[in-house]
């Protein structure tokens, strides 16, 4: 499920982003060319020692934390009352290998971007820790190669890695678990692995499983946690993948369906088939179900400058409502967020930019009401 789904999503980035008109004649042919290595996965080294602080992309004690990052009228707090683990997308594109070096800079560049716009959001209430793993390459979602799912496993098997390690430091302070993209994929798989089941639930106050499907009926029973039922619950998953209306692709009516149509293909971790099953939608506006939303209540979206060194914070810009199986639609009036909305009004790499104040005082809803 994980290449199928970030298949589209790819092939949306490179619509956004490359020749669109060669695209609609060999988008698929120009995709794997560009993005999809032609090496068989190399022998790596085993999971790095993430007691050192240098396998960590944020971590409490680290210095230059972009996780710490916040827009003007905010500051971090000095007294965390939760330990946040959070998992960053995607941010190695090379097709010379399978999985990224750790020490690659365009892609540690690029996760620090996404740390300050998403995990950030979290640091009025939490620590925050953010590993570096060996993420797979973009290119690995875009094939059936057997290569693809050893990538994503290794990947996976850092995380793991990493998180084992944060429990250890992160005290018996209550738990923020969140990630995006394939970052929320690995969260999905952790939930599995390693709260579903176990005395940690209990200390989990939520899961923000941000910019992957999550199955209500094919997913969800097997990770640990129920969805979110209100904005005051803890011990609670939360998940949304944002659309502008109307989400149209070329001669596709909605873009949505891209996603469902192969998301439709697959099994959840229960075995069941997800097809035509509801999704988990959480409106990241007032923390509720199926929700709708007015652009009146949303308390500030992030608008990134123009070489994304710094963003404003912005009140009452963007609306939210669940929709359908579960999609977020944000309707059709919207700021400018930069070059990576991606085709068919697809928000993906802004999910939690567009509701980053709204998210901060989520987190801060949750941990006290896991504290109450």
């Amino acid at each position: 499920m994980a290449r199928k789904f970030l298949y589209v999503v790819a092939v949306l980035i490179v619509l956004a982003l490359a020749a669109t008109f060669a695209y609609r004649f060999w988008g698929p042919q120009l995709m794997r060319a560009a993005l999809v290595p032609s090496v068989e996965v190399a022998a790596l080294p085993p999971h790095g020692d993430y007691s050192r602080i240098e396998m960590w992309m944020a971590r409490p004690d680290k210095p230059g934390n972009p996780a710490l990052w916040v827009p003007d009228g905010f500051k971090p707090t000095t007294e965390p009352r939760a330990a946040v683990f959070f998992i960053h997308p995607t941010s190695f594109l090379d097709r010379t290998r399978w999985n990224a070096p750790l020490d690659n800079a365009e892609a540690n560049g690029r996760a620090e971007l996404f740390l300050r716009s998403q995990a950030s959001a979290f640091n009025g209430i939490g620590a925050i820790w953010a590993p570096r793993y060996r993420q797979a390459t973009f290119g690995a979602f875009l094939t059936d190669k057997a290569e693809a799912q050893k990538a994503l496993d290794f990947a996976y098997g850092d995380v793991l890695a990493s998180f084992d390690q944060f429990l250890k430091e992160a005290g018996d302070r209550p738990i923020i678990l969140a990630g995006h993209s394939q970052g929320a994929l690995h969260l999905s798989r952790l939930l599995v692995d390693r709260v579903a089941g176990t005395p940690l639930a209990k200390r989990i106050v939520a899961a923000y499983v941000v910019g992957w499907p999550v199955s209500i009926t094919a997913d969800l029973p097997k990770m640990g946690l129920p969805a979110c039922t209100g904005p005051d619950q803890a011990g609670c998953i939360l998940s949304w993948q944002s659309f502008g209306e109307p989400a149209a692709a070329f001669d596709d009516p909605t873009n949505t369906a891209q996603v469902t149509d192969i998301f439709d293909t697959t099994k959840g971790f229960t075995g069941q088939s997800r097809a035509g099953t509801p999704l988990v939608c959480t409106n990241p506006i007032t923390g509720k179900p199926n929700d709708t939303a007015s652009f009146t209540a949303n308390l500030g979206t992030l608008i990134p400058n123009k070489d994304l060194s710094n963003a404003r914070l912005e009140a009452g810009l963007v609306p939210a409502r669940c929709d359908g199986r579960g999609f977020l639609l944000i309707g059709a009036n919207l700021p400018k967020m930069g070059p990576y909305v991606l085709s068919g009004q697809n928000y993906h790499v802004y999910d939690y930019s567009l509701f980053w104040a709204n998210i901060r005082k989520d987190a801060e809803r949750r941990v006290a009401a896991y504290r109450g």
